[in-house]
């Protein structure tokens, strides 16, 4: 940011004025308006917090049979974490295998029912058939009964097809059910190895070796989890920023955080923020990224963000000791042919250095910077131009 270097005798441009050999003259410090890009920082205190942090619970209930992880262990996505035994899980599992095997064996029969009662239908539809074609070519010769019987014997066995192919059906049906409960308690068998959702660190242990540990089910709060897991590889700093700073967040702009306890400062970046303000504080909660791949940070650390409000590129802008409130509005002292010229203007964005001129003075006109005591308008004066230094100036 622009500021007024010192001048040759070490004063800075806040000095006093001075007046000349010539009484009648007074020599005031100038600086000419130029541009600069301004930022305007907020401050804050934040906690950090795991990316994502939760309780490991078993699916089942068991016996922990062996436990691979200890407090401070980093692990990956899919690593073993525990081993459960459950061993009356075994003997569901063979019941459930032998009742689908059952299942097999009944369709077998089924299939063999029908394929006999295909063959007697096929049967007893061709003899009567014959005896009906006889009948007709040769009147009298069959007796109409025996015609009947054989016509009854044909839709019984017609019969017996449908229900063989019922029963194929039913067995077929009992299959597939046996194979879902097998298939449920492969599934539950799953559950006794216990696995790192997630890439993290194991921050708590819960239970040992040969512990009992019931279902971690939402309705049941008396679960023991087995370890509690935390991804530290990026953390999460929740700050709350204040109600005259909201409009100012940018979720995607990139910050510095500032950690004291270990005298660095990390790149982070505004993902999220809760969109509303909390009644009691006025504050509203900013989760700002940060990537923490060397763990050299911690949850629980406390942390300095310096959150970007206001940012502007290319603007007017004058140190802050060249603008005065006069009645409550800025003014600026304003040097034109030699002569003072107090000047209302219009400020923006205002930083520890420097302030935006948006108008009432325009680019390159000299202003009195300091003190402006005992400085009058209309007042000739002879001004001395400050060097300004090159920070915070427009590209």
């Amino acid at each position: 940011m622009s500021t007024a270097s010192c001048g040759p005798e070490g004063q800075s441009s806040a000095a006093n004025v001075t007046s000349s050999s010539d009484a009648s003259t007074t020599v005031v410090p100038v600086i000419g308006v130029s541009r600069s890009n301004l930022a305007s920082n907020l401050v804050l205190t934040g906690e950090f917090v795991p990316y994502q942090e939760i309780d490991v619970m078993a699916k089942e209930a068991g016996y922990i049979k062996s436990i691979r992880v200890d407090i401070g262990d980093h692990v990956r996505a899919g690593q073993l974490l525990a081993e459960l035994e459950i061993p009356e899980m075994q003997n569901d599992i063979e019941r459930a295998t032998a009742g689908a095997e059952a299942s097999k064996a009944d369709i077998e029969t089924a299939q063999g029912n029908l394929t006999r009662a295909k063959s007697a239908h096929d049967i007893a539809e061709l003899s009567y058939k014959r005896i009906l074609d006889v009948s007709k070519k040769e009147p009298g010769l069959i007796p109409q009964q025996e015609v009947d019987v054989a016509h009854s014997r044909e839709l019984e066995t017609g019969a017996q097809v449908v229900a063989a192919e019922a029963n194929l059906q039913t067995a077929k049906r009992k299959l597939a059910m046996a194979n879902a409960e097998q298939s449920r308690w492969r599934t539950l068998e799953k559950y006794t190895v216990i696995s790192a959702p997630f890439t993290g660190v194991i921050t708590k242990r819960y239970a040992n070796t040969g512990a009992m540990i019931q279902q971690g089910t939402s309705s049941d709060t008396q679960a023991m989890p087995v370890v509690r897991l935390s991804q530290n590889d990026l953390l999460r700093l929740i700050v709350p920023v204040p109600e005259s700073a909201v409009a100012g967040v940018r979720v995607g702009s990139t910050v510095d955080v500032t950690v004291a306890s270990l005298g660095r400062t990390f790149p982070g970046r505004v993902t999220r923020s809760e969109g509303k303000l909390a009644l009691n504080t006025r504050t509203m909660n900013t989760e700002i990224d940060v990537p923490n791949r060397d763990y050299r940070l911690l949850p629980g650390m406390y942390a300095q963000v310096d959150l970007h409000t206001q940012q502007s590129r290319s603007v007017l802008a004058l140190p802050v000791e060249a603008i005065e409130e006069i009645n409550g509005a800025p003014h600026v002292y304003a040097v034109r042919d030699s002569t003072i010229h107090i000047v209302p203007v219009t400020t923006g964005i205002k930083t520890a250095e420097q302030e935006e001129i948006r108008s009432g003075i325009a680019e390159d006109e000299l202003v009195i910077v300091g003190r402006h005591a005992g400085l009058q308008n209309g007042q000739k004066v002879k001004p001395r131009v400050m060097q300004a230094s090159s920070q915070g100036k427009a590209d």
